[in-house]
C-alpha cells in the first residue's frame, strides 16, 4: 500500500503561486505564457508582481487580471500565498536582499536561472510550431502524391530504393507499402535484379542522378498476354545544397494515345493510298479489258488443240486474276460510309458461317458458332460487317490445317455497352514481327493474296466506332476479336 501511495503523490500535480519582482518585457511575457502552456506536471500561477514602475506594461496587465501589484518588493515577505519569488531586474543586490528575507519555505529564482528557462521554454515551443508545420506539409503532401497526382508516382533515394510510392501505383501493382518501401524500384517495377537498360528501358533514374536535370522517356513492357504497353516515365531531382537527395519519378500508361496515334497514321496511309490505287485501277482497267478481250476473240479463230491456243488460255487467266486485284483496288478506294441500321449481330454471325459453310467443309475445317443469348441490337452497315466476318472466317479456314477447327464467339458486356465478336482458329498463327503489318495495304504472306482484305475490314470497323485486334501464338492458332459499340440508330433504326 505505501508504495502505491508514493507513487500516487510523485503523481499528484504540484502547485505553485509564484510573485515576480520586475515588471517589463520578460515579466509580461511570462505572464502570457504561464497563462497560455498547458502544464502537465505542475501547475504555476503568478499572483503577485512588484515593480518601482507603477506604468510599466507587466503592472496594467496584472491590473486588469486582478492580481496583487506593488511598488515596494518588501511587501511580498509578508504574504503566505507565495511559493516562489523570481527577480527579473536583473540587479544581483536585489537578488541577494531577496533571499535574505524570504520566508524559508519559499525559494528565489534569479534571473539568469530565469533566462535558461525562458530559452528551454522558446526552443519547446519552436519545435511545437515546428512540428505543426511539419504535420502540415506532411498532410499536403499526402494529398497531392494520392488524391492530385493520378499517375504512379515514387520518392527513389539515390541508391535506387524506394522511399515512398503512392497508392495509383500499389493498386495497380497489387502490393502493400511495406512490400514496396525500402526495396529497389526495378525489383518493384520491372521485376529484375539488375537497373534498367537497353533500348525499351532506358533508365530516366540513372540519367537524372547522372546530370543532376530532369529526364523523361518511355518504355515498352508486357502484360499477362505479352500486348505492349507503353509508359511515359519522368524523373524530377529534388536538391538540398546543391546535392541531389533523390528522385520523384511519375510514370503514365500512354498506350492508348500510342494505338490512337497509330491509328490516325493508318488512316491517313490509307486515304493516299486509296488516291492512288483509284487512279492506277482506273489506267490499268481498260488495256486488260482490251488484251483479255483479244485474247479471247482470237481463241475462237484457233483450234483448242493449236498450242496458240493454250499460250492465250494462259494470258486470259492472268489477265483475269489482273481484274481481280484491279477490283479490289477499286473496292479499297471505294469505301463508302456506312449505311447503318440496327441489326441483331448473332443472325450476321450465322449468315456468314452459313456462306463460307463449303469452303470450310471442303478444307475439312468445322465452323463452330458459341453465340450470346438475347444480345442488344447493334446499329450497323450489315452488308460491311458481313463483308468482314466472311473474310475473317476465310482467312481462319485458309490458315488452318485439315481437321482443325473455327470457332464464332459473341458476348454482350452492359458495363461498355460493347459486342465484341472473336473469330477464333487452331491453324499455324501469325509470326510475332508480321502482327503490326498485317492490317497494312498490300501485306501478304499468301502468294495469291492482293494483302487489302484485312486492311478493308479493319477500315470498316474503324468507321462503325469499334476496333479490331488479333492475338496469334505460333503453332496454336489466332484470335481476331472485334468491338462493337451498342446504340440506339432513331430515326434509321429499324
Amino acid at each position: 500500500m505505501s508504495g502505491s501511495l508514493t507513487i500516487l503523490i510523485d503523481m499528484r500535480v504540484l502547485e505553485m503561486n509564484i510573485a515576480i519582482v520586475g515588471g517589463g518585457s520578460k515579466c509580461l511575457y511570462l505572464l502570457e505564457f504561464i497563462e497560455n502552456h498547458q502544464f502537465h506536471l505542475s501547475s504555476p500561477k503568478i499572483v503577485a508582481i512588484a515593480d518601482m514602475n507603477n506604468d510599466s506594461v507587466c503592472m496594467h496587465e496584472a491590473r486588469k487580471k486582478g492580481l496583487f501589484v506593488t511598488n515596494d518588493y518588501n511587501d511580498l515577505f509578508n504574504r503566505d500565498d507565495i511559493d516562489h519569488i523570481i527577480e527579473l531586474t536583473g540587479d544581483l543586490d536585489i537578488y541577494n536582499d531577496i533571499l535574505s528575507k524570504k520566508k524559508k519555505n519559499v525559494r528565489a529564482i534569479a534571473h539568469t536561472t530565469a533566462l535558461l528557462f525562458w530559452e528551454i521554454s522558446r526552443i519547446s515551443q519552436k519545435e511545437q510550431e515546428a512540428q505543426m508545420k511539419l504535420h502540415e506539409s506532411r498532410t499536403i503532401y499526402e494529398v497531392m502524391i494520392n488524391n492530385l497526382i493520378e499517375e504512379d508516382t515514387m520518392i527513389i533515394k539515390t541508391d535506387c530504393t524506394i522511399s515512398d510510392i503512392n497508392h495509383s501505383l500499389l493498386n495497380r501493382l497489387g502490393l502493400k507499402r511495406e512490400d514496396a518501401i525500402g526495396h529497389f524500384c526495378y525489383e518493384i517495377t520491372h521485376h529484375q535484379n539488375t537497373p534498367c537498360d537497353g533500348t525499351h528501358h532506358p533508365c530516366p533514374l540513372s540519367q537524372t542522378l547522372a546530370t543532376g536535370k530532369p529526364c523523361k522517356t518511355t518504355h515498352v513492357h508486357l502484360d499477362k498476354n505479352s500486348n505492349e504497353l507503353y509508359y511515359s516515365i519522368s524523373c524530377y531531382p529534388f536538391m538540398k545544397n546543391n546535392e541531389i537527395k533523390g528522385v520523384i519519378e511519375i510514370s503514365r500508361d500512354i498506350t492508348n494515345e500510342i494505338k490512337s496515334q497509330k491509328t490516325m497514321m493508318q488512316q491517313e496511309k490509307l486515304m493516299s493510298i486509296g488516291r492512288l490505287s483509284a487512279g492506277i485501277a482506273h489506267e490499268i482497267n481498260n488495256p486488260l479489258t482490251t488484251i483479255l478481250t483479244s485474247a479471247m476473240l482470237i481463241q475462237e479463230d484457233l483450234d483448242k488443240k493449236d498450242p496458240v491456243y493454250a499460250e492465250l488460255e494462259t494470258i486470259s487467266k492472268e489477265a483475269l486474276r489482273c481484274r481481280k486485284i484491279v477490283q479490289s483496288l477499286l473496292n479499297f478506294a471505294r469505301q463508302t460510309s456506312p449505311i447503318k441500321k440496327n441489326y441483331d449481330l448473332n443472325e450476321i454471325i450465322t449468315e456468314s458461317v452459313f456462306l463460307t459453310k463449303k469452303q470450310a467443309q471442303f478444307n475439312d475445317i468445322t465452323l463452330k458458332t458459341e453465340l450470346s443469348k438475347n444480345p442488344p441490337k447493334a446499329f450497323i452497315d450489315k452488308d460491311q460487317i458481313q463483308q468482314t466476318l466472311i473474310n475473317l472466317i476465310l482467312n481462319a479456314v485458309e490458315a488452318t490445317a485439315p481437321g482443325g477447327n473455327v470457332v464464332l464467339t459473341s458476348h454482350y458486356n452492359p458495363t461498355s455497352k460493347m459486342i465484341d465478336i472473336k473469330v477464333a482458329d487452331t491453324g499455324c498463327g501469325i509470326p510475332k514481327e508480321n502482327l503490326d503489318k498485317i492490317f497494312d495495304p498490300f501485306f501478304t504472306t499468301r502468294e495469291t493474296g492482293t494483302g487489302l482484305g484485312l486492311s478493308i475490314t479493319h477500315s470498316i470497323i474503324e468507321q462503325h466506332g469499334g476496333s479490331i485486334d488479333v492475338d496469334s501464338t505460333p503453332g496454336k492458332g489466332t484470335t481476331f476479336t472485334i468491338l462493337l459499340p451498342v446504340r440506339s440508330g432513331g430515326a434509321d433504326a429499324q
